[in-house]
């Protein structure tokens, strides 16, 4: 167990227009039948999407901005699902970034290629970095999560899964001291069987209990990591693509269906691997976070990755 970091507030931004899910899937030319499984089993309504003339890097910079809170990092770390989003389009975006965020000499990196769970294994490597010798007390690693989806429509649905949206969040991760939740522990796994995207109707089969084992495995190993067991739990964060695998995580865990905050689903849906945090930030904002309370922040994805991290909530 590692108690050495802790993370500050989570900063969300979304864009200035929703779009309902149905609406979403008929332009992509998705099956009627799966666009009613998405919304009355999934629990998928609407998705977040950028309204004409807005920019999506600007929400990225405003939601790091307010992590930073005027503060410096000396790392930016970027995880992202999507390869080809519109900053791609136009060279120079980590250098943009770094001189909007006012952080001209931090280092910048993107993480990708394990998809949804980019965000969250970045917390781990934050954890990382500010354990190297002789790193200051006031050093901090500014993480940035969210993928502009609607720059390309068929991106943006994952067919038997969920449609993802462009929201983005940004937290900063410091040596614990003066955070908002203390790192308590963590795990990861892989199933490196479904490296593709485009999975058969058997292997999409077996890709769904693949998912629902590890996505437990991986959260009760973190629960051991941090030296908890599953009833010392008050929230769990999750992944927020299917109200259904909610209700079997539950189950398979004894955590209650009611401290999983699967909330955010109808209206927000899943906006890549930033969806745990939101989830984080969300429970906060509605007032349901008290000191002492041990999250689950939890993220799986294509691939097949799994991600996993233990916080407890500290006096604010």
């Amino acid at each position: 167990m590692s108690t050495g970091v802790g993370l500050e507030r989570v900063a969300v931004r979304l864009p200035g227009r929703v779009e309902k899910v149905a609406d979403i899937m008929r332009r992509t030319g998705h099956d009627p039948a799966e666009s009613r499984l998405f919304k009355t089993l999934f629990g998928l309504r609407h998705s977040p999407s950028l309204a004409p003339g807005e920019q999506w890097e600007d929400l990225l910079t405003a939601a790091g901005r307010e992590a930073l809170g005027g503060g410096h990092a000396s790392l930016v770390l970027y995880g992202h699902t999507l390869l080809t989003q519109e900053f791609a389009l136009r060279g120079g975006f980590a250098d943009r970034m770094r001189a909007r965020l006012g952080l001209p000499g931090s280092r910048f990196f993107g993480l990708s290629h394990i998809n949804c769970v980019s965000v969250l294994r970045g917390v781990e490597l934050a954890r990382r970095y500010l354990r190297r010798p002789g790193v200051s007390p006031d050093d901090r690693v500014l993480i940035l999560g969210g993928d502009h989806a609607s720059v390309h429509d068929a991106s943006r649905v994952m067919p038997g899964m969920a449609v993802g949206g462009d929201g983005v969040i940004a937290v900063a991760v410091r040596p614990h001291g003066r955070a908002r939740y203390r790192y308590l522990g963590g795990a990861a796994s892989r199933d490196a069987r479904f490296h593709r995207k485009d999975l058969s109707a058997d292997r999409a089969v077996l890709f769904s209990q693949i998912c629902r084992e590890q996505a437990v495995d991986t959260a009760l190993r973190a629960v051991r990591d941090a030296g908890l067991t599953p009833a010392d739990i008050d929230w769990v964060m999750p992944h927020l693509s299917n109200r259904m695998f909610w209700s079997t995580f539950g189950r398979l865990t004894g955590i209650p269906r009611d401290r999983i905050c699967t909330d955010l689903i109808p209206e927000r849906g899943h906006n890549f691997g930033g969806d745990a945090l939101m989830a984080l930030e969300h429970a906060e904002s509605t007032g349901r976070l008290r000191p002492g309370h041990r999250c689950v922040l939890l993220s799986l994805a294509l691939g097949a990755y799994f991600q996993a991290v233990i916080v407890e909530v500290e006096e604010d």
